[in-house]
């Protein structure tokens, strides 16, 4: 059906969050950004092998890098190119990102806003779903404790991989609290200034360039840290936590498990930024 308005039907429906990804679109930004990034951070992703090869797959990931964390632009160009574009990749993120022509551009590129129903659907039309359950709690931890697995208690990832029966690829990296000097989320700030009444909870305090000492802004430009992403084996739920499984035991091993293999990846790292 032909389309008026960019993601709507004919009729003026809206078409659903999964249907707006655009293969084409998302080659070009692959081709172009995907380099310049892997050049830029020296990135490298790790056993892509372990990917299911076929179906849903709910990949969760550890947050990095503040405002301009480059997660989506490491593994999503890693992934397509050795999987092709028959799968897509989509990412979840929070509705605020989805502002005019750059809404539309994220859609085309993969990016869906957060919700359990959006990622069911998407899981279920066996596409790969990129979630980071930390969010911006996450990407905004202290330096000082970069090395550190924290979701800030929220589990509904599991929950979403236990409904619509797909397996957990746990991923993790290192290297972009590396890009400035995070200090603080500012959390306890937020809540004094009564910020969460605009559902904002952090007031991140960060050490950068080319602007020095920020609270979230101006905003700093990141640092060419080396990152490394390095992809898990893939959690069977049900075959490792039987057919009614407690959604905290499930989250205390996938954060157990990366906890591990982000330790491993510490133990490797010789200097900060450098790598």
């Amino acid at each position: 059906m032909k389309q008026g308005r960019r993601g709507m039907s004919r009729n003026g429906v809206d078409k659903p969050e999964v249907a707006k990804w655009d293969p084409g679109f998302t080659r070009q930004i692959k081709n172009l950004v995907g380099p310049i990034i892997k050049r830029y951070f020296r990135a490298e992703v790790r056993d892509l092998d372990a990917m299911p090869a076929v179906g849903g797959a709910l990949v969760v990931s550890n947050h990095s890098g503040g405002m301009f964390t480059p997660d989506v632009l490491i593994f999503a160009p890693a992934f397509y190119e050795k999987f092709g574009f028959d799968r897509p990749v989509y990412t979840l993120a929070h509705y605020g990102v989805f502002i005019a022509n750059v809404g539309d551009w994220l859609r085309r590129a993969g990016v869906i806003e957060a919700s359990r129903e959006n990622a069911a659907k998407a899981l279920r039309s066996g596409a790969v779903v990129l979630v980071f359950p930390g969010g911006d709690y996450d990407s905004y931890r202290p330096t000082f404790k970069e090395n550190v697995i924290d979701f800030a208690g929220r589990t509904g990832y599991v929950r979403t991989a236990i409904e619509t029966g797909v397996p957990i690829v746990p991923m993790v990296s290192i290297g972009g609290q590396e890009t400035q000097l995070f200090l603080a989320r500012g959390d306890s700030i937020a809540r004094r200034l009564g910020l969460k009444r605009a559902r904002v909870e952090i007031l991140p305090i960060s050490i950068g360039f080319p602007f020095g000492l920020s609270a979230m802004l101006p905003p700093n430009l990141p640092l060419p840290a080396k990152i490394v992403t390095r992809v898990l084996e893939p959690i069977d739920i049900v075959a490792e936590f039987g057919e009614d499984p407690d959604v905290d035991d499930v989250d205390r091993h996938v954060r157990a498990v990366m906890q591990a293999a982000l330790d491993e990846l510490a133990r490797e790292r010789r200097f900060p930024v450098l790598g």
